[in-house]
């Protein structure tokens, strides 16, 4: 019986960290679920490396293809319609250099099973590759939860054309029914430097449902990389509104 959870990947240049992403999901609780990588036309053999690790993990339904058009926008819309037209009803992503919680689709599971038709989970600091200081990995936490409060209340996101508020959904750790992605229009095809694509997608979502939400079950380790490379208050005003504007955005 073919899978319907289906678990996109979008990567730009990831062959150092895509396969430890990989071995994050082949160790879930959950197992019924095929997993799409996304090249985004890169040139550092990322799909090679997806393609190896398929061949080593014969248990696991490990897929790849390339969208050439750049942008995480366009390379998670490319995926999603590839996996919606080869049966998935339920989509989830993670991106390229974060690991899964080993009960992570499992979560995604009982967050549908709820009846929310997108669910944004929880993200916590990677430190295998980044060593992390407490006092790091803390001050991660108040800025994701400081930036979400920003979020909801800015004049963007506000106004009558939405049901409910906004919430944080980030691209990182986040679910999504099949159908609901195609009422509410999907990703926009734009990159990174453009838009922030899970932004967008989640303003979409709150224009056709209410029925969305956040689990504090669904757990994600994020890269620190950014973090490290432009410090804390440059990567929150990255993420909170492009005010920082750096001269490298695909960190490697």
């Amino acid at each position: 019986m073919a899978n319907t959870l289906w678990v996109v990947i979008p990567a730009f240049n990831e062959a150092k960290w895509i396969e430890s992403t990989l071995l994050s999901l082949a160790v879930q609780r959950h197992t019924e679920f095929t997993v799409l990588v996304v090249d985004n036309a890169s040139t550092d053999g990322t799909a090679d490396v997806v393609r190896r690790f398929a061949d080593e993990h014969r248990r696991m339904d490990v897929r790849v293809i390339t969208e050439t058009q750049k942008g995480t926008g366009a390379a998670c819309d490319t995926g999603f319609r590839h996996a919606i037209a080869n049966g998935a009803t339920h989509l989830a992503r993670t991106d390229a250099d974060c690991l899964a919680h080993p009960q992570w689709t499992d979560a995604v599971r009982r967050a549908f099973a709820s009846g929310l038709e997108m669910v944004g989970g929880r993200l916590k600091a990677r430190t295998d590759d980044y060593p992390a200081t407490v006092w790091e990995k803390s001050l991660l936490a108040f800025l994701i939860h400081a930036g979400a409060l920003a979020a909801r209340y800015r004049a963007e996101h506000r106004g009558p054309q939405f049901l409910g508020p906004y919430v944080l959904c980030t691209g990182g750790n986040s679910a999504i029914t099949a159908d609901l992605y195609e009422r509410c229009g999907g990703y926009p095809r734009t990159s990174i430097e453009e838009d922030h694509e899970d932004r967008t997608l989640m303003n979409r979502v709150r224009q056709v449902t209410r029925a969305y939400g956040r689990r504090r079950d669904m757990v994600v380790y994020w890269s620190m990389r950014r973090t490290k490379a432009w410090g804390m208050r440059n990567t929150l005003s990255w993420y909170t509104d492009h005010s920082y504007k750096p001269e490298v955005v695909d960190v490697r």
